[in-house]
């Protein structure tokens, strides 16, 4: 107990040392600063994928079947520094099939409005950021217990349009169905951004530096969160132009 005692307030006291604790290593920070990095590679990438489908036409099965195959073998192969640029460009090579993927919902929006995808891109980049900076300033393991929550919630999303694509119309209405997959399916992924943050920078903390993994991890959260912000937005857009038309026919 003596030595418990010297060693706390040879430190700075029993307080600053737990603050201390939840403070991120400057390893940790480095890690942070390459995933973050590989990210943004990774987004402009799929930029640049979905700009390639709005000039050519090229996304479509094909694409997204290549980004799965690519992000397959990216994790197939070791995490070393002989695979490293193997890796990294799988990941751009995946990032650029899942934007090209993505291209035909960004053509119907920029058709409709380009503001539409202003808005979902800042307004994701903000919630990510925000939940991410909330992970990182929290405590470490703080947020790691909504594991099971998320994972559990995901669950039900695909158990439901399981049993919608079984049962159809027949217990389902078909609106009601695709708002309850797309809200709830947005909170879901929304809360895998902090738990992902969180569980990477623990990783990090017990030496597990693989910022290409990592980077795909909250690559393919950003993703999710931006596509179903954009349905989201579309469908609201939709829905109020067809308002429109109803009252200037009334008119």
């Amino acid at each position: 107990m003596e030595s418990l005692f010297r060693r706390t307030t040879a430190t700075g006291g029993g307080f600053d040392a737990l603050k201390r604790l939840g403070h991120i290593s400057p390893a940790v920070q480095s890690h942070l600063k390459h995933v973050y990095l590989t990210l943004s590679s990774a987004l402009a990438f799929s930029a640049l994928g979905a700009y390639l489908h709005i000039a050519l036409n090229v996304g479509g099965t094909l694409t997204t079947v290549g980004c799965l195959a690519a992000i397959a073998f990216l994790i197939s192969l070791p995490a070393s520094q002989h695979q490293e640029r193997n890796r990294f460009a799988l990941l751009m090579s995946a990032a650029l099939l899942q934007g090209a993927s993505v291209g035909p919902l960004l053509d119907l929006v920029l058709h409709l409005d380009l503001r539409i995808l202003v808005t979902a891109f800042v307004g994701t980049a903000i919630a990510f950021g925000c939940f991410s900076a909330a992970a990182i300033i929290a405590k470490r393991r703080e947020y790691l217990y909504l594991g099971g929550l998320l994972s559990s919630a995901l669950s039900i999303l695909l158990w439901l349009q399981f049993a919608a694509s079984i049962f159809g119309h027949y217990y389902f209405t078909f609106e009601y169905f695709v708002a309850l997959q797309l809200y709830f399916g947005l909170l879901v992924f929304l809360g895998y951004m902090v738990y992902d943050t969180q569980e990477i920078i623990e990783r990090a903390h017990h030496g597990d530096m693989d910022y290409i993994k990592h980077a795909l991890t909250l690559f393919t959260d950003f993703v999710a969160v931006l596509v179903r912000v954009l349905v989201i937005m579309l469908k609201n857009a939709q829905e109020k132009s067809q308002e429109d038309k109803k009252r200037k026919k009334r008119y």
